[in-house]
């Protein structure tokens, strides 16, 4: 992870330098692992804080902590790594209200831009350049409550709903969710295991006596790095 510099125009007063910042736990270069997008070199912009608690969550170390940058500093920072490809992600980064600044600038400064969000918060403000992965949680999470469905009429062919499963329950809930909300006819849709907990070729062989019109992922960085922060 490449350090950042942190610094805020002192000339500016204090209501104009917090409008302008965001709480980051890490900024990171790494091979995308998940999505459409998967492989690409990519910089990670990871923000700080998420209201939900899934029970198989893999980055509770972004649930707190963090320090402030301004988006200035973290749009130069991506620029560092010389890459085309930028996500923002959490902890869940709309729970800041600045993400969406922050998405409009990546997207200006001509990043192919992809954001990762539960699908629990309004994503309706989201700049239309942006690629949304948004989860849909299963009850295996234990958050299957904040589902925010309203999402779903304002996705596009651009965005990709994230189905992450812990069980044969959470695949056959999965399963009513795209009969139900016709998922599939709106955009790509994602299943992937809980690493650690549901085999790969378990959901695969589901997958294939099923017919589902989706495509199944496993998380490339956990077969790379495993659970260390950064990748």
């Amino acid at each position: 992870m490449r350090a950042m510099s942190g610094a805020i125009d002192p000339t500016l007063d204090d209501s104009a330098q917090t409008a302008q910042r965001l709480r980051v736990s890490e900024i990171f270069h790494s091979l995308q692992g998940e999505a459409r997008d998967v492989g690409w070199p990519t910089v990670f912009v990871r923000l700080t804080g998420c209201p939900l608690r899934c029970v198989w969550c893999d980055t509770e170390y972004a649930f707190h902590g963090g320090q402030w940058y301004s988006i200035d500093d973290i749009v130069e920072n991506a620029a560092n790594y010389r890459t085309r490809h930028v996500c923002v992600t959490g902890g869940e980064p709309l729970a800041q209200k600045r993400c969406l600044d922050l998405l409009v600038r990546l997207c200006d400064a001509g990043y192919a831009v992809s954001l990762e969000t539960s699908g629990a918060l309004d994503v309706s403000g989201v700049d239309p350049r942006v690629s949304k992965v948004m989860d849909l949680k299963a009850p295996g999470s234990g958050e299957q409550a904040r589902n925010l469905w309203s999402n779903l009429a304002v996705l596009t062919p651009q965005d990709q709903v994230k189905f992450v499963l812990a069980d044969r329950a959470d695949y056959e809930w999965a399963c009513a969710a795209l009969r139900e909300h016709a998922i599939a006819q709106r955009c790509e849709v994602l299943f992937s295991p809980v690493h650690g907990k549901l085999a790969p070729r378990e959901l695969a062989e589901w997958i294939l006596a099923d017919r589902l019109p989706v495509r199944m992922q496993v998380q490339l960085h956990k077969y790379l790095w495993g659970e260390e922060p950064g990748h």
